[in-house]
């Protein structure tokens, strides 16, 4: 099979990681990839979102399988593209990838269906929406509807600053056109953790569980980021919780999409809010989350080619997916400053010498080939990770990993997967 990848982060540099391994693949390729892809995969110069030289060269090389990894390019319609040259993707359509393209819109699909989700109400208008949040109380989230790279959620504490989010998305519109329409919902208190299931359109079978950091410093404190570390599997999630979050909300979900005209195909991503009353739906995500696919590819103990294929052609899947029992971690590190501004193009030194380190991976998420030198290109730089017998073994690891590299500025959080995170904001990444 000849396989397309698109993106160039640190989730896809550990999806070319485990696509190269399989026996089926003679040729992969990514668009644009990155120098740790460039290893695994032939690197083409196209940007995630020229849909449509994506599609031409997919159709012109005779690609088998594109497997796309942002989410921006699905819910601009990559994957309707592909479609319509005939060709196998593994995404969602644009119609079912607004599951994260708009918050309203799987809102009110979990209304529609019946699926548990936390109390809300949409709002354009900044008068009706600050009402809402009097009659709803705080503590309380504001969410801009569209994607707004991982900002749009904003919790709020005090029904001041709920005034505040409203004016940030309605009237200053800080977020554009993505912030056009907010969803404003109920605080949910429990325990985070990310979920996933393969969809052919009608089925799923689950994936694996994970569960990711956001906050940019130990303690889950400062602002949010895109992810500064993630471990798998969650030790909250049992067997039972595993049952009860598909046929309450991973199943149920998968058919209100078919039903309603958007089949599912693809990876799809619940963020869970483990509360008292039972798993509730944050938000829904139509790909795989970084860094938590990191620590999921590890873990994946069969070839991944054949389900993704069979998910993206519609085909019959496996009734289950072979994990190993070992433990992940991915600890992302990130340049000083981010998520604010930070400087790029500083040179990287050690990644080589951690990797060899015994069940140790480093992902390359934000970093480039200046003159042969290996340089920072990005906010998050590297997701180093580490697959271990038990969690805390993988922790170690990984942070002797760390130890190793360096550049000027680098910065890691310092407790990934060392405790328990028993509360949470519910907010999603946004």
């Amino acid at each position: 099979m000849k396989i397309l990848l698109v993106g160039g982060g640190g989730r896809e540099h550990a999806l070319a990681w485990k696509l190269a391994q399989s026996s089926e693949v003679s040729a992969l390729y990514a668009a644009p990839g990155n120098p740790g892809i460039a290893r695994h995969a032939t690197c083409v110069p196209i940007a995630t979102d020229a849909l449509d030289d994506l599609a031409a060269f997919a159709e012109r090389e005779r690609i088998d399988l594109t497997v796309v990894g942002p989410e921006a390019p699905l819910v601009a319609g990559l994957a309707d593209r592909l479609v319509a040259h005939g060709l196998t993707v593994f995404g969602p359509s644009a119609h079912a990838a607004a599951i994260e393209g708009s918050k309203a819109f799987a809102k009110r699909l979990m209304a529609r269906h019946g699926i548990p989700t936390a109390r809300f109400a949409t709002f354009q208008e900044p008068v009706a929406a600050r009402r809402f949040c009097r009659e709803l109380g705080a503590p309380l989230v504001v969410k801009a509807d569209g994607l707004a790279g991982g900002k749009g959620a904003i919790v709020c504490a005090t029904l001041e600053e709920a005034d505040d989010a409203v004016a940030t998305c309605l009237e200053r519109r800080t977020f554009g056109e993505a912030g056009r329409t907010v969803v404003i919902e109920e605080f949910l208190r429990g325990e985070e953790a990310s979920f996933f299931v393969l969809a052919n359109g009608r089925e799923a079978v689950p994936l694996a569980a994970a569960q990711d950091h956001k906050t940019v410093f130990d303690g889950d404190r400062g602002p949010n980021t895109g992810g500064m570390g993630a471990y798998s599997p969650v030790p909250r999630l049992t067997a039972a919780l595993h049952e009860e979050i598909m046929t309450t909300i991973a199943l149920p979900t998968i058919a209100a999409l078919a039903d309603e005209g958007a089949p599912y195909r693809g990876v799809l991503f619940v963020g869970l809010m483990l509360t008292a009353e039972g798993p509730k739906v944050v938000e829904f995500n139509c790909r795989f989350g970084d860094p938590e696919c990191q620590a999921i590819m590890v873990r994946v103990a069969e070839d991944l080619v054949p389900l993704l294929r069979a998910a993206g052609a519609g085909e019959r899947l496996v009734s289950r997916v072979q994990l190993a029992p070992d433990a992940a971690v991915c600890i992302t590190v990130a340049s000083g400053g981010y998520p604010g501004a930070y400087r790029t193009g500083l040179e990287i030194s050690g990644v080589d010498e951690a990797a060899l380190k015994p069940g140790v991976h480093i992902f390359h998420a934000g970093t480039a080939r200046r003159e042969g030198r290996l340089v920072t290109a990005g906010g998050r730089v590297l997701g180093v990770t580490a697959l271990a017998p038990d969690l805390p073994a993988a922790v170690d690891t990984a942070y002797e990993a760390v130890r190793s590299v360096e550049f000027e500025g680098m910065h890691y959080r310092a407790d990934i997967g060392r405790r328990p995170r028993a509360s949470a904001h519910g907010a999603g990444g946004g």
